[in-house]
């Protein structure tokens, strides 16, 4: 739940600059353990992102931008597996 919280208010602050309302996002988040060699786990990501003001072009770069801004993102980048979702269209 804090990831998609920290990520639905990098969108909304990106949608502000670019002048888009992004603010109105919904974010449906979901966390997996992956099982590995060994018996242990690793975390997996999805996130499925809902921007009904911003659609096509628009919603997925707003997203793949604040996917390299979000601080979540930038602290699990490489060590877990992240899926992303917007408006349908996996990235």
């Amino acid at each position: 739940m804090g990831y998609a919280a920290c990520f639905g208010t990098t969108l909304a602050l990106l949608g502000q600059r670019g002048k888009l309302r992004a603010d109105d996002a919904e974010i449906d988040s979901s966390v997996t353990l992956i099982p590995t060699d060994g018996g242990r786990f690793e975390l997996g990501v999805d996130l499925r992102i809902s921007l009904p003001s911003v659609t096509g072009e628009q919603a997925v770069g707003l997203v793949e931008t604040a996917h390299q801004i979000c601080p979540y993102s930038n602290a699990t980048r490489g060590n877990i597996d992240v899926t992303l979702v917007v408006n349908g269209t996996r990235l």
